[in-house]
C-alpha cells in the first residue's frame, strides 16, 4: 500500500485567549488521507474543522500530536499543500492571470513562463478568456474557479478547501461541485473539503469524516460506496442522507447547548 499523503496523529488544539478561559477546539484527532483521495469533513459549527485545515496547511500550530505529509512533519506552509478559503481572496488590483501566477512569482518562475502556466490553467477551469479581467468583473462562481486555478498553479499534492461554495446560489454551487470533481480527477491531488452540507458531502467524497461537537474528535468515518455522478434520486443516496442526519443530530444539539451556555 502507498504511504498516506497526510497523517494526523492524536491532534489537539487549545485556544488560550488573553483574559478568558482556554477553549479546546480539537482532541486526540487521528486520520490518514491517502494519495488522490477525496475526503470531506462534516460536523456542527465550532467543532474545529477549519482549524484542522489551517494546521494541515501549516498556518496554525498544533497544541498536541503531529501532522505529516508524505512522511515529513508539517511545521510551516508549503506549496505542496494548497488552501482555498470560503471567499476567493483574490487580489483586487491584479488581473486574474496575475492572481493565478502570484505564487509562481514568489517561487521565482520567469515572467513569460508563469503567464503561460496561468493562462493554460485558466483554460482548464473554463476561464481562458478571463485572464486580463479584474476580480470584480467576474461572478462569484468564476472567482472561486480562479482561486482554484491559483492553487493548482503550484501543483499541490494536497488541496484543502474551507466551505468554498457556501456563498453561492444552489445552481452555481452544483456546477462548482461538478467542476471540482473534474479538477480533482485531472490533478491527481488529495482533496480535503470542509462543509456543513450533507448533500455536498455525499456528492463529492470518497470518505466522510464526521466530527463530534467541540472539542472536535472523529465520531465516525463513512465511505461513500456510490458511483459518480451521484443522482440525489438514488435510494442509496437517501440512505446516506438519513445516516448523516442521525449521526449529526446529537452533535448539533450539543453545539447549540454549548453556545447558549
Amino acid at each position: 500500500m502507498s504511504r498516506p499523503a497526510i497523517t494526523l496523529k492524536h491532534i489537539g488544539k487549545t485556544w488560550t485567549p488573553e483574559g478568558r478561559a482556554p477553549v479546546e477546539a480539537l482532541r486526540d484527532f487521528s486520520l490518514d488521507v491517502m494519495p488522490g483521495e477525496f475526503v470531506v469533513f462534516l460536523g456542527p459549527s465550532g467543532c474545529g474543522k477549519s482549524t484542522l485545515l489551517y494546521m494541515i496547511a501549516g498556518l496554525e500550530e498544533v497544541t498536541g500530536g503531529t501532522i505529516h505529509q508524505d512522511g515529513h512533519e508539517v511545521k510551516e506552509p508549503s506549496a505542496e499543500r494548497g488552501l482555498i478559503f470560503q471567499e476567493a481572496s483574490l487580489f483586487p488590483w491584479l488581473t486574474i492571470a496575475d492572481n493565478v501566477a502570484f505564487g509562481l512569482s514568489i517561487r521565482g518562475t520567469p515572467k513569460l513562463k508563469r503567464r503561460d502556466i496561468a493562462l493554460d490553467i485558466l483554460r482548464s477551469v473554463g476561464l481562458g478568456d478571463m485572464g486580463d479581467k479584474k476580480p470584480d468583473e467576474l461572478s462569484g462562481g468564476m472567482r472561486q474557479r480562479a482561486a482554484c486555478a491559483r492553487a493548482l498553479a503550484m501543483r499541490p499534492k494536497v488541496l484543502m478547501m474551507d466551505e468554498p461554495f457556501a456563498a453561492l446560489d444552489v445552481q452555481t454551487r452544483a456546477k462548482m461541485q461538478d467542476f471540482l470533481l473534474q479538477i480533482w480527477r485531472d490533478s491527481g491531488a488529495s482533496i480535503i473539503l470542509v462543509t456543513h452540507s450533507i448533500d455536498e458531502a455525499i456528492s463529492l467524497a470518497d470518505r466522510v469524516v464526521v466530527f463530534t461537537a467541540r472539542p472536535g474528535r472523529v465520531k465516525t468515518i463513512v465511505p461513500i460506496d456510490l458511483p459518480r455522478p451521484r443522482p440525489s434520486r438514488d435510494p442509496r443516496y437517501h440512505a446516506y442522507r438519513d445516516q448523516f442526519a442521525e449521526l449529526l443530530a446529537d452533535e448539533v444539539d450539543r453545539a447549540f447547548a454549548e453556545q447558549e451556555a
